[in-house]
């Protein structure tokens, strides 16, 4: 038992109950998504979701760049913000949609969601990312979160 006990405690002072982030990527046609996230998290801590969008050519200044997320995964966290704040936002029964200003010029976007697990979440979450273009999904990524105690 105190073997076991030992463990448990080199393996929390070495880091191995903390945070994991995970990345997924797509691609399809002009776009390129990227996403950091928190594969393994705890409650109370601090944890990454960073979205890199790149589009070969560069963005339609005169179009928003819409996020569509699954609706309930950010029921998770506690959120300090998004950077850069999203201009509007939308939800319907499945997907929470971002929508932001496009850059005036480059082929790169990026975004921060600001955040920490809740004291009171105990369950992950999987989750799917899409960027739209329009009304249609043009490129989408798809991800888990797993809490532990």
């Amino acid at each position: 038992m105190l073997a076991l006990l030992a463990v448990l405690v080199v393996a929390g002072v070495a880091g191995a109950f903390g945070v994991r982030a995970g990345t997924v990527s797509a691609a399809a046609g002009a776009y390129r998504l990227e996403l950091t996230y928190p594969r393994i998290a705890r409650s109370g801590l601090d944890v990454p979701w960073h979205v890199r969008l790149e589009r070969s050519g560069g963005f339609d200044a005169k179009k928003p760049i819409t996020l569509a997320v699954t609706a309930d995964y950010f029921d998770l966290f506690e959120t300090q913000g998004f950077h850069p704040e999203p201009d509007a936002e939308t939800r319907d029964g499945g997907y929470l949609y971002l929508s932001f200003t496009a850059p005036p010029t480059g082929d790169v976007f990026e975004v921060d969601f600001d955040t920490y697990v809740q004291p009171s979440s105990q369950i992950g979450r999987d989750a799917r990312l899409w960027v739209m273009d329009g009304d249609r999904r043009a490129v989408g990524v798809t991800y888990s979160t797993w809490l532990v105690p």
